[in-house]
C-alpha cells in the first residue's frame, strides 16, 4: 500500500510542468509591490505618516515604560487619569500628532521623489546620496517628535499609573526603567 501511494505522488510529480517549479521558486516576498504608487511604503505606511501615527518610531520608549499619549488617552480610564493629566497628556498628543503630520507629509514626499528617480532612470550616485540624505533628516526629525513626547508623559503619571499602562499594553514589567528618575 505504501509503495503504490509512493508511485502515485511520484507520478503527480511527474506531471507538473518544471515551469511551474520554476515559476515558485523565482517569486520573490516582494512580488504585487512593484504596483504600489510608492514603492518602498505600503498604504498602511502612508495613511500611518499622513495621519502622524506612531509608525512603531517610539518603541525604545514605549518598551522600556515611558507611555505614549495616544494609548495614555485610549486607556484613560482604567488607568484612572484625572481631568487635568487628561487635559496634559491630551495637549501633548495634538501636538506631536501635528509635528508628526508635518514630517511624515515630507517622508512620504521624500520617498515618493525616491521612488520616481528610480521610475525615471535618472538616478545617479551623486542623486541617490542626496535623496538619502532628505529621507534620513526628515525620518529622524519624525522619530525624535514621537520620542521626545514619550519623554515627556512620565512627569504626569505616577508610578503606579506607569506600571498598570504596562500591564494593559502586555508588556512583562521586567524592564527596570520606570522614567521617573
Amino acid at each position: 500500500m505504501k509503495l503504490s501511494v509512493s508511485i502515485l505522488a511520484l507520478l503527480a510529480l511527474l506531471l507538473v510542468s518544471p515551469e511551474s517549479f520554476a515559476n515558485e521558486a523565482s517569486k520573490s516576498p516582494y512580488a504585487g509591490q512593484e504596483k504600489r504608487q510608492i514603492k518602498s511604503l505600503s498604504e498602511k505606511d502612508v495613511d500611518d505618516l499622513l495621519n502622524g501615527r506612531g509608525w512603531g518610531l517610539a518603541k525604545a520608549a514605549e518598551l522600556n515604560g515611558m507611555p505614549g499619549p495616544a494609548h495614555l488617552i485610549e486607556f484613560a480610564d482604567k488607568i484612572g487619569l484625572s481631568d487635568k493629566q487628561r487635559a496634559s497628556i491630551q495637549a501633548l498628543f495634538l501636538h506631536m500628532q501635528s509635528q508628526a503630520i508635518q514630517f511624515g507629509t515630507a517622508l512620504v514626499q521624500q520617498e515618493r521623489n525616491l521612488d520616481q528617480m528610480f521610475a525615471n532612470k535618472n538616478v545617479t550616485r551623486k542623486s541617490l546620496a542626496k535623496q538619502l540624505e532628505k529621507i534620513a533628516s526628515v525620518r529622524s526629525k519624525l522619530r525624535q517628535v514621537h520620542l521626545e513626547t514619550h519623554l515627556k508623559t512620565p512627569a504626569i503619571l505616577t508610578q503606579h499609573q506607569v506600571v498598570t499602562y504596562n500591564q494593559l499594553r502586555g508588556y512583562s514589567g521586567k524592564s527596570d526603567h520606570s522614567g521617573h528618575h
